[in-house]
Protein backbone atom coordinates (compact mmCIF):
# COMPACT_ATOMS: atom_id res chain seq x y z
CA UNK A 1 0.00 0.00 0.00
CA UNK A 2 1.57 3.47 -1.17
CA UNK A 3 -0.20 5.44 1.49
CA UNK A 4 -2.60 7.48 -0.89
CA UNK A 5 -4.07 9.10 2.27
CA UNK A 6 -1.38 10.87 3.02
CA UNK A 7 -1.70 14.97 3.38
CA UNK A 8 2.16 15.67 2.52
CA UNK A 9 1.62 16.09 -1.27
CA UNK A 10 -1.69 18.02 -0.74
CA UNK A 11 0.62 20.84 1.75
CA UNK A 12 3.09 20.93 0.07
CA UNK A 13 2.47 23.38 -2.43
CA UNK A 14 0.78 25.80 0.69
CA UNK A 15 3.64 24.93 2.91
CA UNK A 16 6.68 23.76 0.97
CA UNK A 17 9.47 23.96 3.84
CA UNK A 18 6.87 21.67 6.29
CA UNK A 19 6.65 18.95 3.44
CA UNK A 20 10.24 19.06 2.99
CA UNK A 21 11.18 18.55 7.06
CA UNK A 22 8.39 15.78 6.71
CA UNK A 23 10.36 13.94 3.96
CA UNK A 24 13.57 14.55 5.21
CA UNK A 25 13.87 14.89 9.16
CA UNK A 26 10.30 13.51 10.26
CA UNK A 27 10.88 10.19 7.50
CA UNK A 28 14.71 10.52 6.84
CA UNK A 29 15.72 10.57 10.32
CA UNK A 30 13.49 10.10 13.05
CA UNK A 31 11.60 6.90 11.16
CA UNK A 32 15.13 5.63 10.58
CA UNK A 33 16.93 6.00 14.01
CA UNK A 34 18.05 2.84 15.29
CA UNK A 35 16.09 1.46 18.82
CA UNK A 36 13.16 0.50 17.25
CA UNK A 37 11.33 -0.95 14.37
CA UNK A 38 9.35 1.13 11.60
CA UNK A 39 6.21 -1.05 12.91
CA UNK A 40 6.72 0.05 16.53
CA UNK A 41 7.10 3.52 15.45
CA UNK A 42 4.06 3.58 13.65
CA UNK A 43 1.70 1.96 16.28
CA UNK A 44 2.84 4.36 18.60
CA UNK A 45 2.36 6.88 16.13
CA UNK A 46 -1.14 5.87 15.90
CA UNK A 47 -1.46 5.79 19.57
CA UNK A 48 -0.25 9.25 19.97
CA UNK A 49 -2.85 10.34 17.26
CA UNK A 50 -5.61 8.86 19.38
CA UNK A 51 -4.64 10.39 22.19
CA UNK A 52 -4.75 13.53 20.72
CA UNK A 53 -7.90 13.23 18.71
CA UNK A 54 -5.60 13.91 15.48
CA UNK A 55 -7.86 11.56 13.36
CA UNK A 56 -7.07 13.78 10.27
CA UNK A 57 -3.62 12.13 9.78
CA UNK A 58 -4.83 8.63 11.60
CA UNK A 59 -5.70 6.89 8.19
CA UNK A 60 -2.63 7.22 6.37
CA UNK A 61 -0.43 6.22 9.80
CA UNK A 62 -2.70 3.11 9.54
CA UNK A 63 -1.75 2.50 5.93
CA UNK A 64 1.99 3.04 6.98
CA UNK A 65 1.60 0.81 10.02
CA UNK A 66 0.44 -2.42 7.46
CA UNK A 67 3.16 -1.51 5.12
CA UNK A 68 5.62 -1.73 7.69
CA UNK A 69 4.20 -5.28 8.98
CA UNK A 70 1.42 -4.24 11.78
CA UNK A 71 -1.38 -6.56 11.26
CA UNK A 72 -4.84 -5.43 11.12
CA UNK A 73 -5.80 -7.75 13.96
CA UNK A 74 -2.81 -5.22 15.93
CA UNK A 75 -4.28 -2.03 14.54
CA UNK A 76 -7.79 -3.12 16.08
CA UNK A 77 -6.34 -4.29 19.66
CA UNK A 78 -4.10 -1.05 19.86
CA UNK A 79 -7.86 0.84 19.22
CA UNK A 80 -9.53 -1.22 21.66
CA UNK A 81 -6.39 -1.19 24.31
CA UNK A 82 -6.60 2.88 23.56
CA UNK A 83 -10.37 3.02 24.69
CA UNK A 84 -9.19 2.91 28.32
CA UNK A 85 -5.94 4.98 28.06
CA UNK A 86 -7.53 7.71 26.41
CA UNK A 87 -11.34 7.56 26.86
CA UNK A 88 -13.67 5.83 24.64
CA UNK A 89 -14.92 8.92 22.08
CA UNK A 90 -11.23 9.07 20.59
CA UNK A 91 -11.28 5.28 20.29
CA UNK A 92 -14.58 5.01 18.82
CA UNK A 93 -13.16 7.89 16.53
CA UNK A 94 -10.32 5.86 15.98
CA UNK A 95 -12.54 3.26 14.96
CA UNK A 96 -14.71 5.48 12.39
CA UNK A 97 -11.35 6.19 10.53
CA UNK A 98 -10.30 2.30 10.60
CA UNK A 99 -13.48 1.35 9.32
CA UNK A 100 -13.45 2.33 5.43
CA UNK A 101 -9.69 0.65 5.36
CA UNK A 102 -11.07 -2.37 6.74
CA UNK A 103 -13.29 -2.69 4.29
CA UNK A 104 -11.59 -1.73 1.29
CA UNK A 105 -8.88 -4.96 2.70
CA UNK A 106 -12.21 -7.34 2.94
CA UNK A 107 -11.87 -7.38 6.68
CA UNK A 108 -14.94 -6.24 7.41
CA UNK A 109 -18.13 -6.19 5.34
CA UNK A 110 -19.47 -2.27 4.29
CA UNK A 111 -22.99 -3.74 4.72
CA UNK A 112 -23.11 -5.36 8.46
CA UNK A 113 -19.93 -4.82 9.88
CA UNK A 114 -18.95 -8.56 10.20
CA UNK A 115 -15.92 -9.78 8.73
CA UNK A 116 -15.33 -11.02 5.12
CA UNK A 117 -15.66 -14.99 5.30
CA UNK A 118 -13.64 -14.77 1.40
CA UNK A 119 -11.22 -12.10 2.86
Amino acid sequence: MSNPSSSKNRIRPVVPKLAEVIDEVIYGDIWNRPGLTKRERSLITIAALIGLRQTDQLRSHMEKALDNGASPEELSEVLTHLAFYTGFPAALSASLVARPLFEELGLVSAVDGHADPDA
